[in-house]
């Protein structure tokens, strides 16, 4: 068996996806998420250029030597254009394992150690009462664990809060520019909860996103007005790339900490992990080098006792969806798994088995990955360029978004 061709097929059915399939010999085919928000293009090429020509007439039985040799093989290892490449690369083969076995994809990874997948939902609003009305709405459908984001007095644009039903960040053009202000922030949202959580008592599963915008110890400040609100996890409180960071926080908090949506290797969260500096780690498998590598990471922080809790915004497919379902069943240190549904475009063009219930995701029960996607429907929504905005400070001053 070997593979014959491998087609990277752009599609915008209300947002931009990039997605691998390969096809072998035999007809089998196998997809897997290459999408990387705002820099969907850089993938694709390195995909077309670099990594389809190196994958003809490899024996796609051969994940672990193919992973090497994309991530040894072109020196210039890392970072996020690389690893979302492999890791279309990595799940679109571990589909066709899937589907050459006759058993889907969790089957090969051990099968369950569960009965399904636990997602948390996304509510937010203007004020403390649509904020309120968003959680119940959750609730209503069987939510057991809900993000809460709330529109901060005085800043007009603020990340996590939606006008409608589903959010995008991205706009068409140039990146928009949003404003922040740290002390409205801070002074506003412990409210937030004290609000929610009085509404919904103590057993609904809170969480709430930073977005990276807090210095250790302001993160450490709000880590500690929080505690009273037992959230499950304060995610992304500070810019990750000095994991010594995360050390200043838990002097100041016991408030749960999250991490790594924006990671790539397990170099990027080995010091927080091995030093129990988060709780919860928030890689996925389309930028973190697929299924192969992200069970790596996985597996690290399950002796250190850390639990996943993969990111899983519309920006990611449903190809990297179900692929994370796959892992998150079979894993022993499952957590929480994101979960924002996909337009009804979206999920014409990406057709899939995967399906919620009870508070709970549970992949298909085909061969493979149980996903796929409708080419023809895909290329009646060309790519249009979008861009992530960008933060200032109310001085001017460039702040992270």
């Amino acid at each position: 068996m070997k593979i014959v061709e491998a087609r990277v097929i752009v599609t915008c059915p209300g947002r931009n996806f990039v997605t691998l399939k390969i096809v072998c010999d035999d007809g089998t085919t196998g997809v897997g998420d290459a999408t990387l928000n705002g820099r969907e293009l850089a993938v694709a090429a390195y995909l077309r250029e670099h990594v389809v020509p190196a994958l003809i007439g490899r024996d796609p039985a051969r994940i672990e030597d193919t992973w090497q040799y994309l991530y040894k093989g072109s020196y210039w290892r890392r970072g996020p254009v690389t690893m979302t490449a492999i890791a279309a690369v990595d799940t679109a083969l571990w589909d066709i394992k899937g589907k050459v076995a006759g058993l889907p994809v969790y089957q090969l990874l051990g099968g369950r150690s569960r009965s399904g997948v636990l997602v948390y939902g996304h509510a937010s609003g203007p004020d403390v009462e649509s904020v309120l009305s968003s959680v119940a709405s959750y609730v209503s459908r069987g939510y057991r664990a809900v993000r809460v984001q709330a529109v901060v007095p005085g800043i007009s644009d603020i990340y996590g809060v939606s006008a409608g039903p589903l959010y995008e960040p991205a706009t068409a053009g140039v990146a928009d520019e949003a404003v922040w202000s740290t002390p409205h922030y801070l002074a506003h949202i412990p409210a937030v909860f004290a609000a929610v959580r009085a509404e919904f008592g103590p057993t609904l599963q809170l969480l709430h996103d930073v977005h990276h915008r807090l210095t250790p110890l302001e993160a450490g400040r709000l880590g500690k007005a929080l505690e009273p609100y037992a959230l499950t996890w304060m995610e992304d409180p500070t810019p990750a790339e000095l994991q010594d960071a995360f050390r200043v926080i838990r002097q100041h908090t016991t408030t749960p900490l999250a991490v790594g949506e924006v990671f790539n290797t397990i170099w990027d969260c080995t010091q927080l992990i091995q030093e129990r500096l988060i709780d919860y780690i928030r890689t996925t498998v389309v930028h973190a080098g697929g299924i192969t590598h992200l069970r790596r990471i996985f597996d690290l922080a399950a002796l250190y006792q850390v639990r996943s809790g993969s990111h899983g915004a519309t920006d990611l497919s449903p190809v990297c969806l179900s692929a994370a379902l796959h892992l998150d069943l079979a894993i022993p240190n499952f957590g929480l798994q994101e979960y924002m549904p996909h337009t009804a475009e979206t999920d014409a063009v990406f057709p899939h088995g995967y399906r919620f219930a009870d508070g709970m995701l549970h992949p298909a029960e085909e061969p493979g990955l149980g996903v796929d996607i409708d080419e023809e429907l895909a290329a009646a929504y060309p790519y249009r360029p979008a861009a992530l905005p960008v933060n200032r400070l109310t001085d001017g001053t460039l702040h992270d978004w």
